[in-house]
């Protein structure tokens, strides 16, 4: 059961040292109550303390690692129900079904198309993150000769799908030590599947054969009995609307509730509710990745179904209390040289690859120098009072652009207009231009100022 705050900080040493980064141990009590905070972070807290206090410090989700070093991939250990209330964490990861009774040639296209496909948004490169290996022939030296054809031609995380223990004990054999997911422990086999992820350090898909929440909490339990807790939802819902409401029940019940039998991450597959129809797949995905799913697993990951996914997969992992953003300094566009135009924006991600996209398609060599308004918006970061005269002039003074440039004009984002005025006030010597409202104006306005 859950304790409260005040159960908490029972058992902290209310020294006030602040050392956990929060004023008072009763505030930091408060965040572990709430799942906003780690026992970890309290130096000084007793051995006591840690034994009993440390399973109502664990996020209500369980943090799940599938694969090792630069390929290691982490869902769950989520502790809210909607982002704004604090954040998400990690992010769903996007899995490519292959199954053993594909062609050789049909495979090695496969992983070629997802070594091939990296896409770059707002300084973040997105791929497909994990591998799905189906023994759909349920023959065992098929389903290992897939494995090895996978493991030689890409470095992703597995997931190794058999309902034949000896294929997957096989499978296991040649990469164990790249820490696979194992699919998938039911009622008829969840003990000799949570031996074999026990021996080989694996985490482990959970699924129902009768169906239903109350009958997966039922298994997780006794899987959980046995000491093992790196477990992976698989809800198997009957319908899509079922999918729905069970990702939501299983999210409430860990997160509102503190129900340990589904605190773990959950597994969906897009294709069971799309009968082959390539849109309603990636339309279910998308339900997927706004309704709590952990691993996505999918039939058809190419570039025009994966790129609206991984925009808003982006959108909805990104912390609404930190805006992203990039490095404030002066970037080279072309081959800038001292006669180039001089462009200035802020450090909001989304504004800065938008400007600088449209700078470097203009084809006219430019520096584009990028204010720190602690990633906001040009005219968000205006109305604040973070994007200034004072602000620009420091800049310009101190970012050593006047030593890169011979001629002394200055272009500003045309919303903010009015600040010419007082830029042109603060920095004498300078022109300051006023540039085009939108971004898409940008290559009409190098052109012409080229020109």
């Amino acid at each position: 059961m859950a304790l409260s705050g005040i159960q908490i900080f029972k058992y902290l040493p209310k020294t006030n040292c602040g050392k956990c980064k929060f004023p008072t141990c009763l505030a930091f009590a408060m965040k572990l109550a709430a799942k906003q905070a780690s026992l970890d972070d309290c130096p000084d807290a007793s051995n006591e303390a840690k034994e009993i206090l440390g399973a109502a410090s664990e996020p209500p989700i369980r943090l799940i690692k599938i694969g090792t070093g630069e390929d290691l991939y982490k869902v769950g250990e989520e502790a809210v129900m909607f982002r704004h209330e604090k954040t998400f964490y990690n992010p769903c990861g996007f899995s490519r079904m292959i199954k053993d009774t594909d062609s050789t040639d049909n495979i090695k296209l496969i992983i070629s198309n997802l070594n091939d496909f990296v896409y770059e948004r707002v300084g973040q490169h997105l791929k497909v993150d994990i591998i799905y290996i189906k023994n759909e022939s349920g023959d065992k030296d098929k389903f290992v000769n897939t494995v090895k054809l996978v493991q030689a031609g890409i470095k992703r995380p597995l997931i190794l799908d058999s309902s034949n223990i000896d294929n997957l004990k096989a499978a296991l054999d040649i990469c164990a030590d790249k820490k696979p997911l194992i699919y998938a422990a039911n009622e008829d086999n969840y003990e000799t599947m949570t031996a074999l992820a026990k021996e080989k350090g694996c985490s482990l898909v959970v699924t129902s054969i009768q169906g239903g929440l109350e009958a997966l909490s039922v298994l997780t339990e006794k899987i959980t009995g046995l000491g093992f807790k790196d477990i992976v939802l698989d809800p198997a819902s009957k319908s899509l609307s079922s999918l729905v409401q069970e990702l939501t029940q299983i999210r409430r019940a860990a997160i509102k509730k503190s129900f340990k039998p589904l605190g773990f991450p959950v597994i969906i597959f897009s294709g069971r509710y799309s009968d082959g129809d390539r849109l309603l797949e990636a339309n279910i995905s998308a339900i997927g990745v706004s309704k709590y799913a952990s691993i996505i697993v999918m039939n058809d990951t190419s570039r025009e179904i994966m790129i609206p996914l991984f925009a808003m997969r982006q959108n909805i992992y990104t912390d609404p209390q930190k805006p992203m953003q990039v490095e404030e300094k002066i970037y080279k566009i072309g081959e800038a040289n001292e006669d180039s135009p001089v462009l200035i924006t802020t450090n909001f991600s989304l504004t800065y690859f938008i400007v600088a996209g449209e700078v470097e398609n203009s084809k006219v060599p430019s520096w584009l120098v990028v204010a720190n308004v602690e990633g906001l918006s040009v005219l968000t970061a205006w109305a604040a009072g973070k994007f200034t005269p004072e602000k620009i002039t420091k800049l310009v003074k101190e970012s050593g652009i006047e030593s890169m440039v011979k001629h002394r004009k200055l272009i500003i984002p045309g919303y903010v207009a009015v600040l010419s005025g007082g830029i042109e006030s603060k920095l004498p010597d300078w022109k300051i231009q006023v540039g085009p409202r939108e971004a898409s104006g940008i290559i009409n306005f190098l052109k012409n100022y080229a020109a």
